[in-house]
């Protein structure tokens, strides 16, 4: 790993904290746009899916949050580069609660690889572990 030069550092974590943003604005089209057309998404090691591709996984978690007031937070990021691209790691909480008065309180990691695509940093492979899960019913 090399180390990355502040302008490059700043460009992926504010690509980070509008993933973050616009996840729970539910903004599809501006969340879309962080990741690279052949992204993977992959929370195996939390339970949950490994999507392929974009649109796969934005599709798929605009499906499962859409209804939900969701609140995510990253901080602590150790950012890299790596070759021709970075790679980070993300201090992460969330919170999301559904209609149906499910609530998941989890804290845990992003293990992220960038890439640069049209000079713009993007989001090319997000891992998700978890740490701390509570899944509950609210009262």
């Amino acid at each position: 790993m090399t180390e990355i030069a502040f302008d490059d550092w700043l460009a992926i974590a504010n690509v980070k904290a509008r993933y973050c943003r616009l996840l729970d604005t539910k903004d599809w089209t501006g969340f879309a746009a962080l990741f690279a057309e052949d992204a993977v998404i992959d929370a195996t090691a939390s339970g949950g899916p490994r999507l392929d591709g974009r649109d796969a996984a934005v599709a798929y978690i605009r499906t499962s949050l859409e209804p939900a007031v969701t609140v995510h937070h990253v901080h602590s990021p150790e950012i890299e580069l790596d070759g021709h691209g970075a790679r980070a790691v993300w201090a992460m909480q969330d919170r999301l609660t559904w209609p149906n008065g499910r609530v998941l309180d989890a804290a845990g990691h992003y293990h992220e690889r960038y890439a640069r695509v049209d000079g713009a940093w993007r989001i090319a492979e997000s891992r998700l572990t978890r740490l701390f899960v509570d899944m509950r019913v609210a009262e």
